[in-house]
Formats: C-alpha cells, structure tokens, sequence
C-alpha cells in the first residue's frame, strides 16, 4: 500500500528542495566532482577513459541544515518517521545517520531520497520521471520482506480530522482514499461513512503474522473505545497478504453496531496516539480490572444498548461491590469516584435507577424510552471512566478502598453532613415528584468527564440504602416505584 499524503509531502518537498538547490548554483556555489575511469572494452594499448562525474549527494548533504529549514521539510520527515519501510530503505540505499530515533532516520532518507532524485545532476531541474521513480523505490522498501503480512480492515463509528493517522510505525488510520493500493472491499462504502486501519506485521512464519494482526487491532478498537464512548467497531472482516501477494480475506471475530460518531479533531492526534501506545502498554491481566474491561468489551458488541446494561452493571460490581450485591454499595461507591461532591446524591440515584431497569429488564416488564437509553449511556460513560483513569495510572486499582476512604472522609466532616442533610430534604418528595422526575429522564444530568478526589471538599454521599429512605421510606416500596416507571 501506497501513502498518498506521503507522496504528496516528498513531493512537494522535493519541488521546494530543487528550487534551493538550484539557487545555490545559480549564486555561484559549485558541486564537487571527481574523475572517474570508464568501464568497457578497450583495445590493448588504447589510452584509458576518464569522465568527471558530479558528487551530487554530497552537496546535497553539505547543504542539508539550509533544506531542513524549508517550509515542507516537517511535515515530509514527519510522515517519513512512521513509514515501516524507512529502516529497509536506509540500508539498502547505504544512507548515512546521524543521531538516534526516528528524526535522524528521517534526515537522512531525505537526504537519500534527494540524492536519488537528482543523481549526477548539477542544475538540480527535477524530471516528474525520476521523482516517481525515486519515491516508489522508496516505498517498495515496505514490501521487501517475503515474510511482511499486511492486515486492513473498516472501522465504523470514528472519523478524523486528517486524512490519515499514524498510531505507530505500520499502524496506520486513514480515510479511504488516503491509502494506494488497498483490496477494493475495504474501499466500498458503508451507511454513514467508514475508516480503514492498516496494519503491516513481520514474523518468521505468515500465520504468527496474521495471528499477532489480529491481536493488535483488537488493542486498538480496546484503545478506541477507552478512549471514546464505546461506539466504534472494527467490520468482522480484514484483508490480507503476504508481500506483494494477493488479497485474502479474514476474519476478525469482531461485531457490535455503531451509535453515533466519535470525532477524533486534529489536536487529539497526539493524544489518540500517546493513549492507544499507553493502553496497549499497560492492559490488565488476571484480575478484576481485565474482568471488569473484558465485561466492558462484550457490552460494546451487542446489538442491542439496552442488553449491555447488565455487562456494565457486572462490571462495575466487580470493581467496587466484592460484598456482593446484597449490601448495596454500589450506587455510593461509584458516586464517591465518579461525582463532584454536590452531585453524589444525584449520581447515587442514577445507579439506582439502572439497578431497577436491569431487573425490569430480566423480568420482561421495562419499557424502552428515551431516558432508559440515557440511563444505559451514562452507566456505560462512568464504568469507561473508571477503567481509563486505572489503565492510565490516574487511580489505584483498588477502587473500594478509595471509595471508602472517600465516603468516611465525608461522614467525618460536620459540615459535610450538614449540607448533605440540606441536599437530602431537597431531594425527598413525594411519589408524584419522585415519578415526575422518572417520567422526564431526558433531564438527566451529564456523565462527570472526570474524577474529581481530592480536587474539592468532599460531602457525605449516603450509600444505597439511606438514599432510598431519604426519598421513600421503605427500600421495598422504591423497588416497586423505580420498576413501574423505569
């Protein structure tokens, strides 16, 4: 496969090189020479042949700090920098690094690639022949190894603002039309648009390859989908192949439905990038955070939102109810992690809600609406929060604890209680209110972006029990009430 934003970067750099270049030369610099005997067959006795030939690479490396300077010079080290071929092409066009990382190689495939294009050149006038030339043997770098498998596949549910995004070096996410030579089902269209992801392997055997693809485009729609809403899917096919062979579809034992469209703007790049290598890096394994983020992957597969309710539910029980459900701390627990203080009541609430319509749900009796659905986003929005901030170090893994100590740091503070106490006699109401709320769910509050411990002075958020007595009386009796409304 062929970058077209690649060709387009190295071709425009090229343009404005060769202008430099030939600038130079018209100022009065000169480009060495140096005398060079001819090869061939010559009779016996005949004099030898010289010819001057020009050292046209190394005038283009005495003057490389001037063209690092020109205006196109970034961006085509930029794109250079996450092409996978770049080591292959250095070494076999023997070009000199000067440093370490990705940069320095980058440096001197330009400088290679610029020696390639205007070769034994001393007007430096570029012929649209040589440049395609030198940029394809450039790219063919990528497929010289027999033993390279490539993977593509359509992600539904992402669009970015650029037309393509390298995650990492042969990791690539692209618009369609971005990427030459791609098997034509990955191009077709899909209902409200689709990205491909390219994926380019080395192994010694072909089905480690394919095998390794397929584990690694899982990591990125994990990533994607941590980094997100949980909205976005890899199609349950890619294609493969091995070199430059033939395309060979596969299966990626991927599903879900897409909702909705996460917009990754070009100033997220960056951070899409640092937050897919992070999770990657530190995904958990053997303990209730994998359970938990596996509980989470299996909600984003199913077709129906409202079904992924009791993953997301199991999930978060996991997390922060090892007591089992019986003891009814969850809906505290998760409001002391993932609420300001002065909204714990309220978050506290939700989750009481999305308990009642999960078991509404297996008896049969839940009616979908519009606040149902709310309810299910928001509970999916705080278990995908509290998985972020553990992955990426912002939390200790062990949540009960810190939700604990957050709620006994409220009931040990006077003032905290007294207001909570305030919050709780505004929140009770009569049954009519109570189901007046209920019936207009649309009114729901925002999920909380974000983990505010210790940011703000912290209030008594009463666990699941003395929040259904502040606003029923009997715990039973608002089972009852939550499960006719919800």
């Amino acid at each position: 496969m062929r970058s077209v934003q690649l060709q387009a970067a190295l071709s425009d750099y090229i343009d404005l090189a060769a202008a430099h270049l030939h600038a130079e030369i018209a100022g009065g610099a000169e480009v060495p020479f140096e005398l060079e005997q001819r090869s061939g067959r010559r009779r016996a006795g005949a004099p030898a042949l010289y010819c001057y030939r020009p050292l046209t690479a190394q005038f283009i490396s005495a003057h490389m700090p001037e063209l690092e300077r020109l205006a196109g010079y970034a961006e085509a080290a930029e794109r250079l920098a996450a092409f996978d071929g770049l080591g292959r092409y250095l070494a076999k066009v023997g070009g000199e690094i000067c440093g370490r990382g990705a940069r320095a190689e980058a440096s001197a495939a330009i400088a290679a690639l610029l020696g390639d294009v205007f070769a034994e050149q001393t007007d430096f006038e570029p012929e649209p022949a040589r440049v395609r030339g030198a940029i394809e043997r450039l790219e063919h770098a990528a497929l010289s190894a027999s033993s390279e498998v490539t993977l593509v596949g359509r992600l539904v549910g992402l669009t970015i603002a650029s037309p393509e995004l390298a995650l990492t070096r042969g990791l690539t996410i692209a618009q369609p039309h971005a990427l030459e030579g791609l098997p034509p089902e990955a191009v077709e269209g899909v209902p409200g648009g689709h990205l491909v992801v390219a994926l380019e392997v080395e192994q010694d055997e072909a089905r480690a390859a394919v095998d390794r693809g397929r584990e690694i485009l899982k990591d990125l729609l994990r990533a994607l989908r941590l980094f997100g809403d949980g909205r976005v899917t890899l199609g349950a096919l890619a294609w493969g192949r091995v070199g430059g062979g033939p395309w060979t579809p596969l299966a990626l034992g991927a599903g879900g439905r897409p909702r909705g469209m996460l917009v990754v703007s070009a100033e997220q790049e960056d951070e899409l990038r640092a937050f897919c290598n992070l999770v990657s890096r530190r995904a958990p394994d053997g303990n209730e955070i994998a359970w938990a983020l596996r509980r989470f992957e299996l909600a984003c597969e199913r077709e129906d939102p409202h079904e992924a309710l009791s993953d997301h539910l199991l999930a978060l029980r996991g997390l922060l109810e090892p007591e089992g459900p019986s003891s009814g701390l969850l809906a505290g627990r998760v409001a002391a992690l993932c609420a300001t203080p002065e909204r714990r009541l309220e978050l506290t609430d939700r989750i009481l809600q999305a308990q009642a319509l999960e078991r509404a749900a297996i008896a049969g009796t839940g009616v979908r609406h519009a606040g149902s659905e709310a309810l299910v986003a928001d509970t999916a929005d705080h278990l995908r929060a509290l998985l972020r901030d553990v992955i990426c170090g912002h939390l200790d893994p062990d949540l009960v604890t810190l939700a604990d100590e957050i709620l006994l740091e409220a009931d040990t503070d006077p003032d905290a209680d007294a207001e909570a106490d305030r919050d709780a006699d505004d929140d009770a109401g009569t049954y009519a209110e109570v189901a007046e709320e209920l019936a207009a769910p649309d009114q729901a509050p925002a999920p909380s972006t974000g983990l505010e411990r210790a940011r703000t002075r912290p209030v008594r958020a009463p666990r699941a029990g003395e929040l259904t007595k502040q606003i029923f009386g009997d715990p039973r009796e608002a089972e009852e009430i939550l499960d006719v409304f919800i």
